[in-house]
């Protein structure tokens, strides 16, 4: 009988062995992974924080600027925004992660939320942010030449709105910050709205001709009369503002998206075309408002990004 128990015992270890090692391998390989990741998404930066660039209804508004270890002189801005509403806390580091791999600045812009601040106001605040960020480029290692946005939903919504309506400040300002450009030069954005005069299959759209329904009161005084609303609408949508010198534009949407429907950035890119600029819309099939990948997507902003910025625009 001892026999045939030292026996299965040596079945049991044997077949044990291969089995630890397998398992051994896997939390080493988890470990790896996990240590890859973290120090990728960590890459050494100089934060600047709280940089005061207006104010707004009595509250400071402020960017942050991180500067990677070897910068290349891209200034990306990061438009911290969502549902119009921004908390400078609300971005990290990480979250670009891909960007400050390539070598670019990127300076994350947060605005006073609404309805405090009105959507109008909000879009005027980040035209400043773009005048103040030119203005002390130098400060910033960045070339005023080389400024880029990305956003996402009503930050991607602000992004257009600074590629379709930046342009020349004003000349005779007493503020020098106020005489820059507001222009940029390439635009990134997830599931932007473009048009909200007309909303299409929106869960927004009340079809009663007026503004998002969880919008009512963002839009200003006048936001819900709807005689002042068709001209703010319009005057708060990019596609009415499209241009033959508008940058070069990359959008991403989800085709399941029902905030804000795809169509928002399929018919942006085809009133482009009219004007004989192209905007590249890349559709992510099945995705709503938001994905889980979202972070693989960035890095493809990230290289469009490189590309379209490699040398300073003329």
């Amino acid at each position: 009988m001892p026999k045939p128990r030292r026996k299965s015992r040596g079945k049991s270890r044997s077949f044990l062995r291969p089995f630890l090692k397998l398992v051994l391998g896997l939390v080493l390989l988890a470990v790896l992974l996990g240590g890859a990741a973290w120090w990728y998404f960590h890459p050494p930066v100089t934060a600047t924080r709280g940089v005061l660039y207006t104010t707004r209804n009595g509250h400071d508004l402020t960017l942050d600027v991180f500067r990677p270890a070897e910068p290349n002189g891209v200034g990306i801005l990061m438009m911290v925004s969502g549902g119009w509403q921004s908390a400078p806390e609300k971005f990290q580091p990480w979250m670009a992660a891909s960007f400050l791999r390539r070598g670019h600045t990127v300076i994350a812009v947060s605005h006073l939320s609404q309805p405090e601040a009105s959507i109008m106001e909000i879009v005027e605040d980040v035209h400043r942010a773009v005048r103040f960020v030119r203005h002390h480029a130098k400060e910033y290692g960045v070339d005023p030449l080389r400024l880029g946005v990305i956003g996402g939903s009503s930050g991607g919504h602000l992004g257009l709105m600074l590629a379709t309506r930046g342009g020349p400040g004003s000349p005779v300002s007493n503020d020098p910050v106020d005489r820059e450009s507001s222009a940029v030069q390439a635009v990134t954005v997830f599931y932007p709205v473009t048009d909200l005069i007309n909303l299409g299959d929106s869960t927004q759209n009340l079809h009663d001709g007026g503004p998002p329904k969880s919008f009512r009161h963002s839009f200003g005084p006048h936001g819900t009369n709807l005689a002042s609303w068709k001209i703010i609408g319009r005057d708060m949508s990019p596609i009415f503002h499209i241009t033959p010198a508008m940058p070069p534009i990359f959008i991403i949407h989800g085709d399941a998206d029902t905030l804000v429907p795809v169509d928002q950035s399929q018919r942006f890119q085809k009133r482009a075309a009219e004007v004989g600029r192209k905007v590249e819309v890349l559709v992510r099939p099945g995705k709503g408002h938001g994905w889980y990948t979202m972070l693989w997507d960035a890095h493809l902003f990230a290289d469009w990004m490189t590309e379209q910025l490699s040398s300073p625009s003329l």
